[in-house]
């Protein structure tokens, strides 16, 4: 109960405000701007998925599933952040140069290969 001597409280419109009320509380934003998207993540992310439909097409070994495993991941790692880290882009590259006659044989597979730097 009050005394009739506190301030009163009062909280207007609040959409797009981040508060926190208490010595415990702890508030986080997350408006603002949507996160930029790198255009050559969005282009690899095109062509790797243009791999992975083309590798339905083949004859699958233990290479091209990992391939088609390293494309996933790939694929989802551009989709969720936007952008691509250097240890999966090592990795993609390493698995298509150790499937170079594949890489040869699938234009798909040059594509992404070039944007790779290859």
């Amino acid at each position: 109960m009050t005394d009739g001597n506190e301030p009163g409280v009062r909280i207007g419109d609040v959409s797009h405000s981040t508060f926190a009320i208490g010595s415990q509380a702890r508030a986080e934003s997350h408006h603002g701007a949507a996160q930029q998207r790198d255009p050559a993540a969005e282009e690899l992310l095109a062509a790797v998925r243009v791999l992975r439909a083309d590798l339905t097409r083949v004859r699958a070994d233990e290479r091209t599933a990992q391939l088609d495993a390293a494309l996933a991941d790939t694929e989802s790692e551009i989709a969720r952040t936007g952008t691509v880290g250097q240890g999966r882009l090592q990795r993609l590259r390493q698995l298509l140069t150790d499937s170079e006659a594949l890489v040869s044989l699938i234009a798909s597979a040059g594509a992404v290969a070039g944007l790779l730097g290859m």
